[in-house]
């Protein structure tokens, strides 16, 4: 095999990181914490702004702390009202961009929040090492108040 096949059996890092991405998006939507944590990185760096009226907003950095995040997230919201789709899936490199709408219920409060985002995730070795999420904090915050 030339070095030049070889090159081109390979896949691409975008096309990892893709894979990578549709893994964590898989994991995400089957609820498999395990899974969650096995697509994180040991160490993350997890940028959310910090809210303080929203339970399952705080900071993380390991996989589990990463993955628990989901779990947290259901114990909190309404699961049958949660809803979110994917507008745009860019990839370069070891960056993906993901953008779309969010909408649920907060269990505690009947009251629902929507808006949309932004999630940039960085993939280095295989697992997810960044995760930065841009979203409505705002009408979360508001949900999640009595």
């Amino acid at each position: 095999m030339t070095a030049e096949s070889s090159a081109t059996a390979a896949p691409s890092t975008s096309e990892a990181t893709r894979a990578v991405v549709r893994e964590f998006l898989a994991a995400r939507l089957a609820g498999d914490t395990e899974r969650l944590t096995a697509v994180f990185a040991d160490e993350v760096d997890w940028q959310l702004a910090e809210n303080p009226a929203v339970p399952w907003i705080r900071p993380r950095s390991t996989a589990a702390e990463c993955a628990a995040q989901f779990t947290e997230l259901m114990e909190h919201t309404v699961p049958e009202d949660a809803r979110a789709c994917v507008d745009t899936f860019l990839v370069d490199g070891t960056d993906a961009v993901l953008t779309g709408h969010v909408s649920g219920t907060v269990r505690a409060t009947g009251k629902s929040f929507e808006g949309p985002f932004a999630l940039h995730l960085t993939v280095e070795g295989g697992r997810i090492t960044g995760h930065r999420l841009y979203e409505n904090s705002l009408s979360i915050a508001e949900a999640c108040t009595p």
